[in-house]
């Protein structure tokens, strides 16, 4: 028998016969203690009573000191003379003593922290690693629990210590991770902690064991990962530079810095293309800085002012030579620069002299660089390693082309504006027909300017055109667009077409050039609303192109939507154009707007139609006062699109200022009407334009007898100027040319542009109508 071995021998009932000194030294037991007694004795818990002369398996021992040992068995049995069993030889071969050496080395050697705790959570065992973790010795946390060690975790341990009590307390595993400072020397680390439970023979938990692993690049490479999806959303929500710069801060400040800054070059805040940068000193504008660590003062810079950085400084090589630029104490470049910085605000040097690192990273978008973020951490936060560097890149990259965007938009839309401020009127021209105010309210949403215009067009016969449209789209295209639209749609009233018959023309232009001209007018075209209103009749007169259909309040203060066909908007094509007739009293008070007015996500259109009608009808000292009552009270609290208002207030051209005449056809009739119009200008005390108007008037009857159709009549308008207006049933227009040297006619017309302002003709409903305008003699 080896000397490693114990034997011990039994007969058939269980009771031991033999005992080897091997078996001594195993359990302890003497031979004379344990010979003659029952086998079961020995057993640490309750066994069949054959467990030991099983032929192989494992059995749980009590030592003599009360300890238990599992060991494995071996049992053979003893053949009597009859050849059957009457005992059994048990041999069980202890442990190598090697292996126990190299099991008691694997829990030291270990390369994770390993420690075993009572149920009080007292250290019991700690192996290498824990002692160099923790930076306490072994003898001195045998028998103590942790926070009576390291007073300085004694907060930061409490999750420790709740889990050791919850393994103790349920009997069950636990793992879980944490982030704690165990020590200043090690600073913040993250761990992942595995605690299970060690029984006894009886199965009671007599302690626990413990094993850390050290996650904490695993823990730094999460957070970077979060920080970038974040980041994702978080930096670029509005298209503003001051606000995007702020956002990349939120996300630095404090997860991945204690202070951080961000600075951009004067000219992103202008119009103007990028500048080179200087060799020598260079001069950036603080827009966002943000401080976390503790003890840390105010920026010197305020936001918004400049700061001078020297050549040699992070931020002024970052930006130079387009590549992050990391610096600390020691180096010469950075000492140099604090020092620089320690002179203009000393009471800032106690914080500088906490600095471990500096990072500087350049701002560049589409390869041109904006500005530069610099990140500084203080003691004793660990100084930027090279991940960290990948990842303030990535930051700062987003970060650089959402400023970019902002610089570019707002580069845009002060374009888009300044074109749409040049198109739209700026001072309405004089008129008698209506009192207008109006207000246009550029979009402020990120998709830019949009298309909205509206115009006040004086028209012959005291008329007046009143217009509003919307360019589908954003934009200077929008813009341009808008722009051509309304040149068109003057040069279209000059020519003094009926609103339905202007739409169509309109129409056609708008899709000519969606036909020719690629992407200057958006797909679906624009909208447009014309209206023509004459203070003698006092009739409004309206057609729409897919535009909503104006308010109108009355003297009495009701209020009603006016009634129109909605044609199809311009560049649809294949639908006409009707015209609306509508009779408003002196004073009525006509809205045209675009829909941005009543566009809300809040409300349906009916509601905000019901809105603007009630706001119409609110007290005000003037049409401006109503103006500005009516966007406070309808307009959506951020609108999505341009916003146009045009307010008329109508007049009308009263009996002591029109005179008829129906003239009979024939050229006899002609001297009564002569003597007729020089009876009514001495009555409206225009001697002085009676010669004029006379051979006027003489010459247009004259040609509407001989060359055109009954009836004909002639009317006069004193407003701001004097008007004469011949009208009869033909729809021929006449034609100004000039007369040769032996032609008996011809003259006429030419006579009459000579005498007056301005003349012309206009088809109406019966024919046409020639007017011819003259100024007012001074008073």
């Amino acid at each position: 028998m080896e000397h490693a071995s114990a034997v011990a021998t039994l007969d058939a009932r269980g009771t031991l016969t033999g005992w080897s000194e091997g078996a001594r030294r195993l359990t302890g037991y003497p031979a004379e203690e344990v010979v003659g007694r029952p086998a079961r004795d020995l057993l640490a818990r309750e066994e069949s009573p054959g467990a030991l002369s099983e032929l192989s398996g494992t059995v749980v021992l009590r030592h003599r000191d009360g300890s238990t040992l599992t060991l494995p068995l071996r049992g053979c049995p003893l053949l009597g003379a009859a050849g059957t069993p009457d005992g059994y030889a048990v041999t069980v071969s202890p442990p190598d003593e090697r292996t126990l050496l190299l099991t008691g080395e694997t829990f030291r050697q270990s390369s994770l922290s390993m420690s075993v705790h009572d149920t009080r959570q007292r250290y019991l065992r700690v192996n290498d690693a824990a002692q160099r973790m923790l930076g306490v010795p072994e003898e001195e946390l045998i028998g103590r629990r942790l926070p009576e060690v390291m007073e300085e975790i004694a907060a930061n341990g409490t999750g420790f210590l709740r889990h050791l009590r919850q393994v103790v307390d349920t009997g069950r595993s636990a793992r879980y991770e944490t982030l704690t400072a165990v020590s200043s020397r090690l600073g913040e680390h993250a761990w992942t902690v595995e605690m299970w439970p060690l029984r006894d023979a009886a199965g009671e938990v007599a302690a626990v064991a413990v094993a850390g692993f050290e996650s904490t690049e695993q823990h730094r490479t999460r957070q970077r990962l979060a920080l970038l999806s974040e980041a994702a959303t978080a930096i670029g929500t509005t298209l503003d530079v001051v606000r995007t710069a702020e956002e990349l801060i939120d996300i630095l400040v404090p997860r991945f810095t204690d202070f951080a800054t961000v600075d951009l070059l004067d000219w992103v805040f202008g119009a103007d293309e990028p500048l080179t940068a200087p060799a020598e000193d260079i001069v950036l504008r603080r827009v966002a800085h943000e401080s976390a660590a503790e003890g840390l003062p105010r920026p010197s810079v305020r936001l918004g002012d400049t700061d001078v950085y020297p050549p040699r400084s992070a931020p002024a090589r970052a930006l130079r030579e387009g590549r992050p630029v990391l610096t600390g104490p020691g180096d010469p470049d950075f000492d140099g620069w604090m020092r620089v910085r320690n002179e203009q605000v000393p009471a800032n040097r106690p914080f500088r002299d906490r600095i471990s690192s500096t990072l500087a990273i350049p701002l560049r978008a589409r390869g041109t660089t904006v500005g530069v973020a610099t990140a500084m951490r203080v003691a004793p936060r660990d100084p930027f390693a090279p991940d960290d560097i990948v990842l303030a890149e990535e930051l700062a990259s987003r970060a650089a082309v959402c400023i970019d965007n902002a610089r570019r938009f707002a580069r845009e839309r002060s374009t888009a504006l300044a074109l749409q401020h040049s198109l739209l009127p700026k001072g309405l021209p004089g008129q008698s027909a209506v009192e207008v105010a109006h207000r246009y309210l550029p979009s402020g949403s990120a998709a830019g300017i949009g298309g909205d215009w509206f115009d006040v067009i004086p028209l012959s016969g005291s008329r007046v055109a009143l217009v509003v449209g919307d360019v589908v789209g954003h934009g200077i295209p929008s813009s341009a667009t808008m722009g051509r639209l309304c040149t068109a749609v003057r040069t279209l009233a000059d020519v003094d077409l009926p609103p339905d018959e202007l739409l169509t023309h309109l129409d056609d232009l708008v899709a000519h050039l969606a036909a020719g001209g690629g992407d200057e007018v958006p797909e679906l075209g624009a909208t447009c609303l014309y209206a023509v209103y004459d203070p003698v009749t006092s009739r409004l007169t309206l057609a729409s192109a897919g535009h909503p259909a104006p308010a109108v309040v009355l003297p009495d203060g009701t209020t009603r939507l006016l009634p129109v066909s909605a044609g199809p908007p311009l560049g649809v094509g294949g639908l006409p154009f009707e015209a609306s007739e509508v009779t408003l009293s002196e004073g009525s008070v006509v809205a045209l707007y675009t829909d941005g007015l009543l566009e809300d996500p809040d409300h349906d259109i009916d509601h905000a139609t019901t809105e603007l009608c009630r706001a119409l009808t609110a007290p005000a000292n003037s049409l401006d006062a109503l103006c500005d009552s009516v966007l406070k009270a309808v307009l959506p609290a951020e609108p999505g699109d341009d916003v146009a208002l045009l307010l008329a207030r109508t007049r009308a051209l009263g009996t002591d200022q029109v005179a008829t005449w129906d003239v009979p056809p024939d050229p006899a009739h002609v001297a009564d009407v002569r003597r007729s119009v020089i009876e009514r200008l001495t009555a409206w005390g225009l001697d002085e334009a009676a010669f004029v108007t006379e051979l006027v008037a003489s010459e247009l009857v004259t040609n509407a007898i001989r060359y055109g159709e009954p009836p004909v009549q002639l009317r006069l308008i004193r407003d701001r100027t004097l008007i004469c207006e011949v009208s009869d049933a033909s729809s021929t227009s006449p034609h100004l040319r000039r007369a040769h040297a032996f032609d008996e006619g011809g003259r006429g017309l030419l006579l009459v542009a000579q005498l007056t302002q301005r003349w012309g003709s206009r088809q109406t409903g019966a024919g046409k109508t020639i007017w011819a305008e003259q100024p007012l003699p001074p008073e």
